[in-house]
C-alpha cells in the first residue's frame, strides 16, 4: 500500500512524511509533485503552508488540481492546513477560488473579536496549543475529546452544510478545525507537530476504511 504525499511547492513535507512512516510500518510513503504517482497510491495527504493565492496558484503550476480532485472523490484523502482550506470554495485571503470539494468560506478570524474569557487581547495567526472538541468520526479513535492540537493560521474554513464538521476548537470565536465526508477527513491543526495525539490521528487515517 502507498500513501502519497502531495508536493506543490508548498507544505511541511519532511514532518508529515517522517510522521506517516512513524504509523504506517510497512507501508511506501511516497512525496511526490507526479499526478501519475498520486493517481496511483492508495491514499493521499494533501498537506499545505502559506498564503492561499500562492498555494492555488503553485498547485496549478504543476498540473495537479485535476490529481487532487480525482483522490478526494475515491481514495482516502487527509487534507492538513491550508490543504484543508484549499477544499473550499473561495477564501477572503486573495479573493482567491478554492477547490470546491466543500460548499463554504475561508474567512480570516475576526479582529474585534479576538479577546480570551480574561479580556486579553488574542493575537493573529492563532499558533499554539489548543483543545477542540470532536463529533462523532473514525479518525477520531483513541483521541480523548478535549485533546489538544498544534495550529498555525490566521484564516478559517466555515462549511455552509454544518453536517461536515467533525471538531471545533475556540479563539476568540468557535471556529470549524476539522471536516469530514465519505472518505474525505481534513483539519485545520498540523498533526504531524501535535505529539501523541497527532500520531493517533495519522495512524487512523492509515489505518481508515472509509
Amino acid at each position: 500500500m502507498s500513501i502519497a504525499v502531495i508536493d506543490y511547492g508548498m507544505g511541511n513535507l519532511r514532518s508529515v512524511s517522517k510522521a506517516l512512516e512513524h504509523v504506517a510500518a510497512g507501508k511506501e510513503v511516497i512525496v511526490t509533485a507526479d499526478p501519475a504517482v498520486v493517481a496511483a497510491a492508495e491514499r493521499v495527504v494533501f498537506p499545505g503552508q502559506g498564503a492561499m493565492p500562492d498555494c492555488m496558484r503553485e498547485l496549478d503550476a504543476r498540473g495537479l488540481r485535476p490529481a487532487v480532485l480525482a483522490a478526494a472523490q475515491d481514495k482516502p484523502f487527509l487534507g492538513i492546513c491550508i490543504g484543508l482550506q484549499m477544499l473550499f470554495e473561495h477564501s477572503e485571503e486573495g479573493n482567491v477560488a478554492g477547490l470546491g470539494v466543500f460548499a463554504g468560506e475561508v474567512r480570516r478570524f475576526p479582529d474585534d473579536r479576538m479577546f480570551a474569557a480574561d479580556g486579553q487581547r488574542l493575537k493573529v495567526p492563532h499558533m499554539g496549543w489548543n483543545r477542540l472538541q470532536q463529533k462523532p468520526h473514525a479518525l477520531w479513535a483513541g483521541i480523548a475529546d478535549g485533546a489538544r492540537f498544534y495550529f498555525v493560521h490566521s484564516y478559517c474554513v466555515q462549511p455552509a452544510d454544518c453536517s461536515v464538521v467533525t471538531g471545533t476548537a475556540e479563539y476568540g470565536v468557535p471556529f470549524t478545525c476539522a471536516v469530514g465526508r465519505d472518505n474525505i477527513f481534513a483539519v485545520q491543526f498540523h498533526p504531524e507537530k501535535s505529539a501523541q495525539d497527532g500520531l493517533q490521528l495519522l495512524k487512523n487515517f492509515v489505518e481508515w476504511r472509509p
